[in-house]
């Protein structure tokens, strides 16, 4: 993982937000490769699941034909959308401060451990994670003022567990304290970033950045139906930023505080809703795999009933195995939940309470819903039956950093090839599908002399038209071969004395370094036909 961070900055994949002032913890900005390869990975998504899909047939899988469409919502909402959803109520964290370090931890991510030493019991935390026994070894042993000879001398009781199991807090040693009895009693924290509209800084002006964007789409159903005459199933996709205030970022851009969703909200008949749940299932999962995710990186793992949220009757994860994961883990891709008529009926009735058999709206002290609804007729009234219901909902939501991490993390591919003097070199290759590839293709003159340069920059300009294209004269033909496979791109085309005889160039492959000649004619087309497959 430690290679793959160094060469997304060395290349200009992704850097650290504000950097030169020391950066920001969980905010990333993607540089002039990665702008590119996120696009790409977005605009593949939106083309696979909605510009340029087939409603007039039946997809393999799918119980009928549907339509899909898109949208676009705003980041601020109203505030109800955000009550009535159930994030105001229930998107948050328990939290756990120390008063000695001033530092703050989520209650659910320190385990710790009972040890004994010195006539003394206590029970020693730290940050959950693969090196844990480790670090509290560590510093039981630094609280006990003992040396590494001495760590006989510590007698554990028991196996690792997690902080909130232990209801005395006196006895815990924080994972950055020196002291005993220095974490307080788990406080809520709201994970929603908490704003302002317009001049009233009071709660009568407070309002939140989204922290995703599926409400956007719900409350804007029947605004989509009735603007586009569909019948169900529909589905309304959208793509945008979401915000999440994460206690803990971590994990390069696997965890941020700002990230971008591509979401899906397929509306369809409560009868139909199992067979279409089964289909997104299936559907998404081929997608990565189309795109160059190995089958043996990538699962799919059906949650089970404590784990699943609250609205859903089933959900499943694609699950990909990132280097920076334990061997045999793998951290979500994304979700694909059966979220039933949870959202819709909220939205119309108020918010529902998660704790009740039959999902009732929640009532407050007075006997009124705790959050009142919108009141609008959210049902479907479909006109060749008279049938009238309020759709399920199947949710495909997919993080585009998540994906682009993916990607990185797949592609990245270390081989020997021999350089120009035929010794074998180590070659860093990013081996992106070149749907994705943020360079399709790269030109290079062979020598800067004989009229090369001015053919090659020729060929640039008429592939530039269609594709991001890089034209590169500097060295040896051979490091820019190189400079080229790190950057992912997957064909290179090379105009060279016999050019300038027969109008043919070379056309190298980035992964089996396999090198044709062609027409310059079909240099475009040929290059189109490959990247698009």
């Amino acid at each position: 993982m430690d290679s793959i961070v160094s060469l997304c900055k060395r290349r200009g994949f992704l850097f650290q937000s504000s950097e030169i002032y020391g950066g920001l913890q969980g905010f990333w900005d993607y540089g002039p490769l990665g702008v590119e390869l996120k696009r790409n990975v977005k605009e593949a998504w939106w083309r696979d699941m909605v510009s340029c899909h087939d409603d007039m047939n039946t997809l393999d899988g799918a119980p009928s034909p549907y339509a899909m469409e898109g949208l676009d919502c705003t980041i601020i909402m109203h505030p109800q959308v955000w009550k009535c959803s159930g994030h105001y109520d229930l998107f948050h964290d328990f939290m756990v401060d120390c008063k000695e370090t001033k530092k703050r931890y989520r209650h659910d991510q320190l385990n710790g451990r009972w040890v004994e030493a010195k006539d003394k019991k206590i029970f020693v935390t730290a940050p959950a994670g693969d090196d844990e026994l480790e670090v509290m070894t560590k510093r039981a042993l630094k609280f006990y003022n003992l040396r590494n000879k001495n760590i006989d001398d510590l007698k554990w009781d028991g196996d690792s567990t997690c902080l909130t199991e232990i209801e005395d807090l006196s006895v815990v040693l924080g994972p950055d304290a020196k002291q005993l009895g220095t974490l307080t009693e788990p406080r809520e924290f709201n994970l929603m970033f908490k704003t302002f509209v317009g001049a009233l800084s009071g709660e009568e002006g407070a309002a939140y950045l989204r922290p995703e964007t599926a409400q956007g789409i719900f409350v804007n159903f029947k605004n989509v139906l009735d603007s586009t005459r569909h019948r169900l199933p529909l589905g309304i996709a959208q793509i945008g930023k979401s915000f999440r205030n994460e206690i803990t970022p971590r994990n390069f851009t696997f965890r941020s505080r700002e990230f971008e969703q591509m979401e899906i909200e397929f509306f369809c008949h409560p009868d139909k809703s199992r067979d279409w749940y089964q289909f997104w299932r299936d559907r998404r999962l081929k997608w990565y795999h189309d795109l160059g995710i190995s089958g043996d990186n990538l699962i799919m793992r059906e949650h089970t009933p404590e784990e699943a949220a609250h609205y859903s009757t089933g959900t499943a994860d694609i699950e990909y195995a990132f280097p920076f994961m334990a061997e045999g883990e793998y951290g979500e891709l994304e979700g694909i939940a059966h979220r039933g008529n949870f959202d819709l009926r909220s939205h119309m009735e108020g918010k529902l309470d998660e704790n009740s058999d039959t999902l009732e709206v929640q009532l407050g002290e007075d006997g009124k819903p705790k959050w009142k609804g919108s009141g609008k007729d959210l049902s479907y009234r479909d006109d060749l039956t008279n049938e009238k219901y309020i759709p399920h909902v199947i949710e495909p939501s997919a993080g585009a950093d998540r994906a682009a991490l993916a990607f990185l993390c797949e592609a990245y591919t270390e081989d020997e090839q021999p350089d120009d003097k035929g010794k074998m070199q180590t070659r860093t290759v990013m081996k992106l599908h070149p749907r994705l590839a943020p360079i399709k293709a790269a030109v290079f003159p062979l020598v800067k002399k004989d009229g090369m340069p001015e053919v090659a920059k020729d060929v640039y300009l008429k592939l530039k038209k269609d594709f991001k294209v890089f034209y590169d004269e500097k060295g040896a033909v051979g490091r820019r071969y190189r400079r080229q496979d790190e950057a992912g791109t997957p064909y290179c085309i090379t105009v060279d004395g016999q050019t300038l005889d027969d109008q043919t160039v070379t056309i190298r492959d980035r992964d089996t370094l396999e090198q044709v000649r062609v027409k310059i004619d079909e240099v475009s087309s040929i290059v189109k036909e490959r990247v698009e497959g």
